[in-house]
């Protein structure tokens, strides 16, 4: 029932929903362009559309108290501790080892506004935990919404985001003006530390 409501309330803003191949049972789901606040509804229809459950990362001061706590993780919520990047990739990919399916969504620019990196946990966490990053993405300028394509992270990491910025070059969000080149600082160093992975605070 929520997937036939999702495609009917895409359908009513006049947007179709997309897949380039078949998804896997786990992946790391970039979310962007990330520029407004519609973005939000228009990502969870979509995946719902395509009956996906999206688990996404919050602030560990999100899920205080037994009764709050256990609530947001029921609604997908995985609580991480921005004070530490590295342990957080290795804390996450062994969520993802202990789940039969997980779609984590991730906005890797962090924030609505233009930034000059995107942040490079997606990267880390897929990496980590062995699953491809779906390339999730919000077309305003054409209405579309879906998942573009499947990359497997090999480790070179400039070689993977030129095939996330070729991917992304042609795609508009609702406010063009505050959207970011797909750019990771590991690009302009030969030996990167992961960034904060991108989350709700």
């Amino acid at each position: 029932m929520l997937r036939s409501a999702a495609r009917l309330w895409m359908a009513c803003f006049g947007w179709k929903v997309e897949v380039a191949e078949p998804l896997p049972p786990k992946m790391v789901f970039i979310a962007a362009p990330h520029t407004s606040n519609w973005d939000v509804p228009f990502m969870l229809a979509a995946a719902w559309a395509l009956g996906m459950r999206l688990s996404w990362l919050g602030k560990h001061t999100l899920f205080r108290g037994a009764l709050w706590g256990r609530f947001m993780k029921a609604v997908g919520g995985v609580p991480v501790d921005r004070r530490s990047s590295s342990s957080t990739v290795s804390r996450i990919a062994d969520v993802f080892r202990d789940q039969e399916r997980m779609y984590l969504a991730i906005s890797p620019e962090g924030t609505r506004r233009a930034v000059e990196h995107w942040r490079s946990g997606f990267y880390h966490i897929a990496r980590a935990a062995g699953v491809p990053i779906g390339l999730g993405y919000l077309d305003f300028g054409r209405k579309r919404a879906g998942v573009g394509g499947l990359l497997t992270p090999s480790g070179d990491v400039r070689a993977d985001m030129d095939v996330i910025r070729a991917f992304y070059a042609d795609i508009r969000g609702k406010r063009p003006e505050l959207e970011t080149v797909p750019r990771l600082r590991e690009e302009q160093v030969e030996a990167p530390e992961p960034e904060p992975v991108g989350s709700a605070s």
